[in-house]
């Protein structure tokens, strides 16, 4: 697929932990065929995420962030609105939308916690990557057999 175009956005919230998505997915899709976008949070993500299929330039957008618990309602009510937006976006645009965000109930700001969530970004990335190519090769094929 040397002409797939993949829109990535990424949540700058804690960026130090969920960059490492990006790295990643850039193992399995070279970075030339990703347009990297930054948003401020997880809950902006969605309406991004629309825009972007919108256009008609992207195969795929792929979406990441951490949206950890802080002990107060917010953790379910943003994790639960990005989920709905992103599969909202996708359905709406007919542009697949994926997501590499993570909701730990258990998130502490220590370097051990740091550490096991990047290296978990990294994995989560790659697997956005395959999950990317494997829904616009179902998509492809999808088309082939209703055309012929």
């Amino acid at each position: 697929m040397t002409h797939t175009r993949i829109a990535y956005v990424q949540a700058r919230w804690h960026a130090d932990i969920v960059d490492r998505a990006l790295d990643g997915f850039s193992e399995v899709i070279p970075r030339t065929q990703i347009d990297v976008i930054d948003v401020p949070g997880a809950f902006e993500m969605p309406l991004m995420a629309r825009d972007l299929a919108a256009t008609g330039r992207y195969d795929a957008v792929v979406c990441a962030a951490l949206v950890v618990d802080g002990g107060i309602y917010r953790h379910d009510f943003v994790a639960s609105a990005v989920v709905d937006g992103l599969m909202r976006a996708g359905m709406d645009t007919g542009v697949p939308v994926l997501s590499v965000s993570l909701t730990p109930h258990h998130f502490q700001e220590t370097d051990h916690h740091k550490a096991i969530y990047a290296d978990h970004f990294v994995s989560k990335g790659r697997e956005a990557a395959h999950a990317a190519l494997g829904i616009l090769k179902a998509r492809s094929s999808l088309r082939s057999v209703a055309a012929a």
